[in-house]
């Protein structure tokens, strides 16, 4: 005899096979041999008791959140840095804030200088050239966020193709 167990949901849990088995839970259902081989063999849905016969259901059918992909590439994209006059200068969220920092107090005093720390290590560079950074820093950071509202229009249009995800961001320094 054949006999199967299911969780509180009616989901099949485990199968028992009396001429194998010694031990029957209490709980097992009897079932016929046909859906017992039936259930090790079909693997593609969910077997459950339902009003007391064993079916299959077919998965879930599950739809990605594409616009929390869309939000997770362009933060990736967001944080691969630029290039700036040869210099290779990191985009990650910290560094926005010290380079926005950096460049109000290029706007607050022209004759400002400082060390500044660029992937590669350190350079001496003045207001002029913190201005430039934080103006491509600024420029490559929100063609990011163009891109992923690009990106979310297309997935409200109905036009989203999975390839796109990796397309269209801007270009940034290999670091």
């Amino acid at each position: 005899m054949k006999y199967a167990t299911f969780d509180e949901s009616g989901v099949l849990q485990g199968r028992y096979d009396s001429a194998v088995h010694r031990a029957i839970p209490d709980d097992a259902v009897e079932i016929a041999a046909d859906l017992y081989f039936k259930s090790i063999r079909e693997v593609d849905g969910v077997w459950r008791l339902v009003n007391e016969e064993l079916v299959k259901v077919p998965f879930a059918v599950v739809v990605p959140d594409f616009a929390q992909l869309v939000a997770v590439e362009r933060y990736k994209r967001e944080a691969t840095g630029v290039n700036v006059d040869g210099l290779q200068i990191e985009t990650t969220r910290d560094s926005q804030a010290l380079i926005a920092s950096t460049g109000l107090s290029a706007v607050l005093d022209p004759e400002y200088r400082c060390n500044f720390k660029t992937v590669t290590g350190f350079v001496e560079i003045g207001a002029a050239q913190i201005i430039e950074i934080a103006k491509a820093v600024r420029a490559h950071v929100q063609a990011c966020f163009d891109r992923e509202l690009a990106l979310l229009r297309a997935i409200e249009a109905g036009e989203y193709r999975d390839e796109m995800l990796t397309e269209g961001w801007p270009n940034s320094a290999a670091l």
